[in-house]
Parts: structure tokens; sequence; C-alpha cells
């Protein structure tokens, strides 16, 4: 006899995140190895972090502040909002769980870009909503598209900006353009994980804009260039009514302790913000000029990764982790082609290119 699991469930491919170094090492027996697969900062936390956190950690046996006041009332003051708009999570994937449950119901549709991040299909299918995925442009989020799939079933929309796995952005003119499109029911969704990392004028601040549309919603997360990805830590901003709701269901005390001291510290050091960007930004163009010898294409990023067509992603994926260089493959993005690599060090992008190199160089033999 088999447990009563909805066949729902069953069909879900869950999330594969990228390998950690020592299960690498562990398996290939190396040692040495770099890990550019997860969009992680490179420069790691905040020296103001590592310190605040030493400091916290006597009172661990102490149950987190459930309501998180210091860093929420820290967050509305560096943002410009008002407390109760800011609800935290387990990451801002936490978010987007809690925002699918709250909206969608089995049969109910939401709306995303074919390329955009896996969880948001993942979620929406454990709920028994239909995940309506909209054809990309150019590895861009079609906003014009987007907006059109919206129907009577239409529960929620999820944009990406800058997008997972692309690095690519919408610009406030086509931001502009699709709000007001979109029905006062419908709730808008814009995940900026990545947001601290682009330079370009035109992107849009969403949270500018929340009152243009009742059922905006933007997610911002402290894993990427703020460096607490092992706390999990991110935020939803929204009307306070949305935000009160999905504080009904949230979970008591989703955010530990030591990610709230975390938080707060990194919030307050803006030389570590600065550098991590500085970081990125050389990171860019080393990729950049070093694909381009190499003859590879990639996706122009506004992001801290890069997306690049290597032929046949497994594979390269596989050789260069034999050569203990740790980055993503595609296909589950619909990308088999294609990888996706993360900005790493100086030396650790050099790693990474001497490394693709050498696989090509292999394969020609």
């Amino acid at each position: 006899m088999k447990p009563p699991i909805p066949e729902r469930i069953r069909a879900l491919e869950p999330y594969k995140p990228g390998k950690p170094i020592e299960e690498v090492e562990r398996e290939l027996g190396l040692r040495g190895s770099v890990k550019l697969a997860s969009n992680e900062n490179a420069l790691g936390p905040s020296p103001r972090v590592i310190r605040a956190l030493t400091q916290a950690l006597p009172g661990l046996h102490r149950y987190p502040d459930g309501s998180a006041v210091v860093l929420t009332t820290k967050l509305a003051a560096h943002l410009g909002v008002p407390p109760e708009c800011i609800v935290l999570g387990n990451g801002s994937n936490e978010m987007i769980e809690l925002l699918v449950r709250l909206f969608a119901a089995p049969g109910d549709e939401v709306i995303m870009s074919e390329d955009a991040f896996l969880v948001y299909d993942l979620v929406c299918r454990a709920v028994g909503a239909r995940p309506v995925k909209v054809k990309a442009k150019g590895f861009h989020h079609d906003l014009e598209a987007l907006a059109e799939a919206v129907g009577e079933k239409t529960r929620l929309v999820f944009l990406a900006n800058p997008n997972n796995p692309t690095g690519t952005i919408f610009t406030r003119a086509q931001w502009e353009s699709f709000l007001p499109r979109i029905p006062a029911r419908v709730v808008v969704v814009v995940d900026q994980a990545y947001c601290e990392y682009v330079d370009d004028p035109a992107y849009p601040d969403t949270i500018a804009d929340h009152g243009r549309h009742p059922g905006l919603v933007t997610l911002r997360t402290f894993s990427k260039v703020h460096s607490l990805a092992g706390l999990r830590v991110g935020y939803a901003v929204g009307s306070s009514e949305i935000i009160d709701a999905l504080g009904r269901f949230r979970q008591p005390f989703n955010v530990n302790s030591l990610a709230q001291v975390a938080a707060c510290a990194a919030l307050d050091d803006r030389e570590h913000l600065d550098a991590s960007r500085a970081l990125a930004r050389s990171a860019r163009a080393q990729l950049e000029r070093g694909l381009a010898a190499l003859e590879v294409d990639s996706v122009p990023s506004h992001a801290n990764f890069v997306l690049c067509d290597v032929g046949d992603g497994a594979a390269v994926t596989d050789a260069l982790l034999h050569r203990g260089v740790i980055v993503r493959p595609m296909f589950a993005y619909g990308f088999p082609h294609m990888i996706r690599v993360t900005y790493g060090t100086d030396e650790e992008n050099q790693r990474f290119l001497e490394a693709l190199a050498g696989v090509f160089e292999e394969s020609r033999r």
C-alpha cells in the first residue's frame, strides 16, 4: 500500500541546488576547488557581520524576536517605507511560497516568463495552481506578452528583475507600460534578489511604485550582495493589507536570531556593499574578455553571474567539476547548451577560464 500523497506532489521535480565544495571534493578526491554555481558573493560576509554574530552567540538559548522589530524598523528607514509594509522570511524563497499559498488555489493561473526562476513554477504546482509560461524575448522578459497572458483565472504575475538565470533586466519604460495593464485583482510580484548589482540608470525602483497598484509586491534578499546566503533572510515589501495577510500564516520565528543580527549589521556596512558591487563589475569585465577570447557567446548580465553557451552544458559542467571548478548546467531552464557561472574573485575567475580552455582543448583531441 502507498501513502496518499497527491499526484501533483509526486509529479514535482525537486529544486536541485548547486553542490557544496565539500561534497564535490569528497566524491572526486579533489582539493582546492572553487564554487561558481550558486550566485554567492565571493567577497564573503562583512567584518561587521562577523563581529555582530560573535557577540550574539551567547544568546542562542533564547527564541528570536518573532516580529523582528529591530531589523524591520531598520529596513523601513533604509527603504523609506512604513514598517507595516515589510515582512521578513527565511530567504525570499519563503516569501514566494507564502504569496502563492495566499493568493492561488487549485485551478488558478500564475503568469511567469519561461526562463524565470524555477521555484515560481515549483510552488505553483505544489498548491495545484497552473503556471502559465510566456515565451521570452531574446533572454529577456517580454512584458507586453506577459500582460497579454493575464486572464480571468490569473491570480499572480511573477517578474524577476534581474532575472535568474539570464541576468537580464526590464527597463523603467517597459515597466511603466506594463503595470497599468494589470487588473487590480492580480498580484504583481517583482523579485529583485540581485537589484544591488544593477548599474543601468533605466532600472526601475518598484518599491517607489507601490502606490500605483494595490497588489504590487517587491521581494529582496540578504543572500546575494550582503553575503548572508547561509543564514537565510529575505523580505517582501507591499501594502499593509498584503503584509498583514502574509504575517498571519507565516511560521513563527521564521527568521532566526543570528540572521536578524547579521542583516542589521550588513545594512550598516556601506563599505562592504560598495566593495561587493565593485568586485562584481570587475569580474563581469574579466569574464566578458575571457569568454570572448575563447569564442564563447554569453548573455550581457546585470547580476553577479553570467549565462554562457558552451555547446553541451552537462558535459562541460562535468568536465569542469573534475578540474575542481563547480558551475551550474542550465538544462532545467531549457538551455541544455549553456552554463551559468557566478562571478568570483580574480583568481577564481581565471581558474574557471583556464579550466574551460582546457576542457575545450581536450574535446578537440
